[in-house]
């Protein structure tokens, strides 16, 4: 999404009512943030080399997941639930361990 882009009109959305004075566009639909977050799971575990764990297990090479606070939080949650499902429903684990920074400027 390029920064000259003017996002989406709000009568596309089902926006909540308590919301609907205060936006004049959605920036980025959560639909297209879900199909980020997927991508880039399946990027990860394609990419993510595999360690034997014992004679008859092997698992993906462990995760460190850092959040930057504030912009990055709901991109990074989406992206662990991904992540999540997959070590849930899949035939390959991935161990993550999550750690997060707090900036006072993106400067």
């Amino acid at each position: 999404i390029r920064d000259e882009e003017n996002g989406y009109k709000k009568n596309l959305f089902c926006i909540p009512k308590h919301y609907e004075e205060d936006l004049e566009r959605v920036v980025i639909p959560h639909g297209l943030i879900l199909d980020r977050c997927d991508g880039k799971r399946q990027k990860i575990v394609t990419v993510m080399p595999i360690v034997p764990l014992n004679k008859k297990t092997e698992v993906l090479h462990h995760i460190v997941a850092l959040c930057v606070l504030k912009g990055g939080y709901k991109f990074f949650t989406d992206l662990l639930d991904h992540i999540k499902v997959l070590n849930s429903n899949g035939d390959k684990s991935v161990p993550v361990t999550m750690d997060s920074v707090r900036r006072k400027s993106y400067c």
